[in-house]
Parts: structure tokens; sequence; C-alpha cells
């Protein structure tokens, strides 16, 4: 009896009678991302900071705002590109708002220095917002007007500037934090980043 039944459905087949076929898997939806565009000074400070905040994905180190494509390190830090040190964050906007970004890069940087950030000086190195929409502008720009509020000494003079092509930056730059964690350490100290944050928005 079983043979016959197997002979049937061969039978079947040979003759082109279709098959049941399996549904269809369904497709997920890939989860949406959101990216926001910082600088602030040493790249490596702004990554190392940005990728402990929940909902954050990815930092990216790299260079953008400038005129010079496929800028190098050398090309930015040469002061002649146009391009300043910049992070891109990567992030689940379903679990982490624009505006808390936003809230937390102002502890990160002194808006009030527009010629570096802290031992780094050049026009590289200056902080400023890049935004890639109307509704992030809008969004900067509010933030940006709380902050100044916030400020213990100076005034606010960075910039919401419009993103224009984000370049990353050369491998050995990733995750500098924490691949030369005593390295990283000893610049941050030297170059005085955390005392000239507490004085610029407190304890």
């Amino acid at each position: 009896m079983r043979r016959r039944l197997l002979t049937l459905i061969a039978a079947l087949v040979a003759f082109g009678l279709p098959a049941m076929a399996a549904a269809p898997a369904k497709p997920q939806t890939p989860a949406k991302t959101a990216t926001a565009v910082f600088a602030g000074g040493c790249f490596w400070c702004m990554e190392h900071d940005m990728q402990g905040v929940p909902g954050v994905l990815k930092v990216e180190s790299g260079y953008t705002g400038g005129h010079v494509d496929r800028p190098t390190y050398r090309d930015v830090t040469s002061e002649t590109s146009g391009h300043y040190e910049a992070v891109r964050v990567t992030y689940d906007p379903a679990k982490l708002e624009y505006g808390f970004l936003l809230y937390r890069y102002w502890k990160l940087v002194d808006p009030t220095d527009d010629g570096g950030q802290f031992c780094d000086r050049g026009p590289s190195y200056r902080p400023a917002v890049f935004v890639s929409s109307a509704e992030q502008r809008a969004a900067a720009e509010r933030s940006r007007s709380e902050a100044a509020k916030r400020l213990k000494t100076g005034k606010m003079v960075t910039p919401v500037l419009d993103l224009k092509t984000f370049w990353p930056a050369e491998e050995y730059h990733r995750d500098y934090a924490k691949r030369n964690a005593l390295n990283y350490q000893a610049y941050r100290i030297g170059c005085g980043r955390d005392r000239r944050l507490k004085q610029v928005w407190g304890g």
C-alpha cells in the first residue's frame, strides 16, 4: 500500500500537477534608524561620550563641512580643507529622541569657544551642530537657545549648520578610546576637557 501511494505521488509530480506550496515567509521590516552629526573638538572624545547613551547604535568619527572630497586627517588638520572633526551618531528613534542627543551634546562641549575646543585649536576643532532636515534644524535651534540660558560663563557662539557629506575617518581613529585607553585618558586629562566643562556648565 505504501509503495503504491509513493508511485501515485511520483506520477502526479511527473505530469506537472502543482504540489502544495509552503506559505511565503513574511518579510521582516527592518528597524528604523536615524542619524545626527555633531562637531565638538577631538572626535575621539565625542565618540567616547556619545557611545554610552541608551538607544545609540553606532558612533563614527569623521569629517564634514568642508570643500575637499575624501579628506584625510592630514588634510583636515592642515586647516585648508574647511572640514570639522565630527561624529555621526546612528540611533533608534523608537528609544531615543533627537532632542535628548542635542541636550547631551551641549554638555560635552564648550559652546562659548569658536576658536577650537579645549587644548585643540583651529577651525577643524570648532563645535557645531550639523542638521539634515528642517525638523532637525528647528529642534537644534530650540535646543541651542535653551542651552544658552544654562551657561555658567561666556556666550553661546556655536552654530547650527546644514550637513554636507560626512566622510568617515581613517580606521585608526575609530574606537580610539577603547583601543588606546591609557593614551586616551592621558590626552583627555592633559587637554583639560572635563575641567573646562565644569566651569562652563557647573558641577
